[in-house]
């Protein structure tokens, strides 16, 4: 259990929120990584691993035409993964892994490349939102190497999300747990 994970899951608990995880090139290893934290029942709703690319329109509801001109590894497939897990889902926030572990390329894109994606709730009041984000990503190493690093980088961006979110009160709080001023 990695300490992201583990503060993901903290403060989707202070908030109350839920999460859901779209997996392709990680194939589970997210959901796993989330579910090793104690006390992740109280927020994680499920996953969805869609490795083939028809599932990824069938179960998330990606965009038919924009997989069949543009394919999977993609950064508005990567969006549309994790608004469409959220929503089938029925979490507050929905992550997603889209990309090539290799060995070979695919979809024309070169072994390394990977999208990951992050679809959050709109913040109330003040008009601006969470929305949707999503980071590419040009990683080395062998095929286990870029697997770890997909799902490193999708809860850092969860992370810096959700502690982006946080109320000038929530940060005092965890200041002063956490032995600060």
């Amino acid at each position: 259990m990695s300490s992201t994970a583990t503060e993901v899951v903290r403060l989707l608990t202070v908030k109350g929120g839920t999460l859901a995880v779209a997996e392709s090139l990680t194939g589970g290893l997210v959901a796993a990584e989330i579910t090793s934290v104690p006390g992740a029942s109280k927020v994680f709703r499920g996953s969805v691993t869609a490795y083939a690319t028809e599932l990824k329109h069938r179960l998330l509801g990606v965009d038919a035409t924009l997989l069949a001109q543009r394919g999977a590894v993609n950064p508005q497939v990567a969006a549309q993964m994790a608004a469409g897990v959220r929503t089938a889902l029925g979490a507050d926030w929905g992550i997603a892994t889209t990309g090539v572990a290799g060995p070979d390329p695919q979809d024309g894109q070169a072994v390394g490349t990977v999208y990951v994606a992050v679809d959050g709730p709109s913040a109330d009041g003040d008009g601006s939102a969470s929305g949707g984000k999503v980071r590419q990503l040009r990683l080395n190493g062998d095929r286990a190497e870029i697997r770890m690093e997909s799902v490193r980088s999708v809860l850092a961006l969860l992370l810096a999300e959700l502690a982006g979110e946080q109320t000038g009160n929530e940060r005092a709080q965890d200041t002063e747990r956490n032995g600060g001023f």
